[in-house]
């Protein structure tokens, strides 16, 4: 009995040896809850989690324990992108992928989509449309299985026939066909219901819906409402009764309008917004996720000869450069904003561009990275998980070369990742 305590005893002080601590020395430490920057910092990262955050430079208690020195960098939490599409990227021959592409070859170019958002420092997004392999994707890095971003999907996102998320827009008549809720397409109040709870089945933690018109989809309207009111309130309260919320991408004002006021969490895009669906963001507490990122790609893409097809290039040329004109208005006005990019419509990678964008538009630095932490962690329900650095929270942490509250430029020279206590980039 004696030897079986004395080996019980061993096995634990060798438990609590072998239990490495990862201590992180940070120059400055951007405090996303309270709009500060700190110094001289370090964050204890135990187990996948924040364990402590102290001042000063501490030691490692032991020989076990890991040093990173960030002592010339500045450290903020990982980044969300509330909008992006993991499943594909921008190219002139976009419109042919259906046709050519398996879904193996949507699922490696995913993968490598995947890890580059990551080492971009986005370590949380939230797909709003693809295939379904998204919701793979997702599962093969919660798994451990890839290297990615935490992901939050809406599977495939729902629209009404010949509507912008309609997948066969564009098609010839032989291969048009009738697609149906099941695919993502609706015309009715039940059909709104089936979809969602389809898209439950399917495994989404979202749902998305394009309340109007889209500027890449082969259509000519990109901005006409695409769903009835009671069409909008069947999703958006069977969404709620599987514990999910609804975004909807909009560009028109009047789609707006009546995804706003019957439940829709966040409007995608807002290009052609007006001062009184501002006012109904507010008063419903609506957030705007204004991706001026993909507004600015469309707009010079669109003056490139063959880069679309010639039935997008006028929405694109309308619509893209109006978006940071909304947003300035929209952010002077007060409405809730968070951070999200519609990467993919661009280069994926490239998501932290739209920080820039963002203060060039009149949004104080602080703001903008309190956008893409903080706040995209309240809307996603995960505000006990991510979006900041303190005791108990996931370490998702990032470093940046300069201060980007000094110079926003540094968000894309991310030279340090690490998510759930992992260290996937360190330069």
């Amino acid at each position: 009995m004696k030897n079986h305590y004395t080996f019980l005893i061993l096995f634990f002080l060798a438990l609590s040896v072998s239990a490495q601590d990862t201590y992180l020395h940070c120059g400055k430490l951007i405090d996303t809850e309270a709009g500060k920057v700190l110094k001289e910092k370090t964050i204890i990262v135990s187990k996948g989690k924040i364990k402590e955050v102290r001042d000063g430079y501490v030691p490692a208690k032991n020989d076990q324990d890991s040093v990173v020195d960030l002592k010339t960098e500045t450290v903020m939490p990982g980044l969300i992108d509330m909008h992006v599409h993991i499943e594909g990227e921008t190219n002139p021959n976009r419109y042919l992928e259906p046709f050519t592409l398996n879904d193996a070859d949507v699922a490696y170019n995913a993968q490598a989509i995947a890890e580059r958002t990551l080492m971009a420092g986005f370590t949380t997004v939230r797909d709003l449309g693809g295939s379904g392999i998204n919701v793979s994707l997702r599962n093969a890095i919660n798994a451990d299985k890839v290297t990615g971003p935490r992901i939050f999907t809406a599977e495939k996102t729902i629209g009404s026939t010949g509507g912008h998320a309609d997948p066969t827009n564009g098609y010839s008549k032989e291969l048009m066909g009738n697609p149906g809720p099941k695919e993502g397409v609706v015309n009715s109040v039940d059909d709104a219901r089936k979809a969602v709870r389809q898209r439950y089945k399917n495994g989404a933690d979202w749902i998305k819906i394009t309340a109007t018109g889209g500027v890449l989809s082969v259509a000519k309207n990109g901005q006409n409402p695409q769903f009835t009111e009671e069409e909008i309130k069947a999703i958006t309260t069977t969404a709620a009764d599987y514990g999910m919320q609804v975004a909807a991408h909009a560009h028109g004002d009047e789609g707006m309008q009546r995804a706003i006021k019957n439940g829709v969490k966040t409007i995608e895009h807002g290009t052609l917004m007006s001062e009184e669906t501002m006012n109904l963001m507010k008063e419903y507490d609506t957030f705007y996720i204004p991706t001026l990122s993909a507004g600015k790609y469309v707009a010079e893409k669109a003056k490139i000869d063959g880069y679309y097809p010639a039935i997008i290039v006028p929405k694109a040329l309308a619509i893209g450069p109006q978006l940071e004109k909304t947003f300035a208005k929209a952010y002077k006005k007060g409405v809730s904003i968070g951070f999200g990019t519609d990467a993919g419509v661009f280069p994926h990678g490239e998501n932290a561009k739209e920080f820039g964008y963002m203060v060039e538009a009149d949004m104080p630095a602080m703001q903008s990275l309190q956008s893409a932490t903080s706040v995209n962690a309240k809307l996603l329900r995960q505000d006990d998980n991510i979006g900041a650095i303190k005791s108990g929270l996931m370490a998702d942490i990032i470093a940046l070369k300069e201060d980007p509250t000094q110079n926003i430029d540094t968000m894309n020279e991310v030279v340090f990742v690490m998510k759930n206590g992992v260290v996937y980039k360190n330069e």
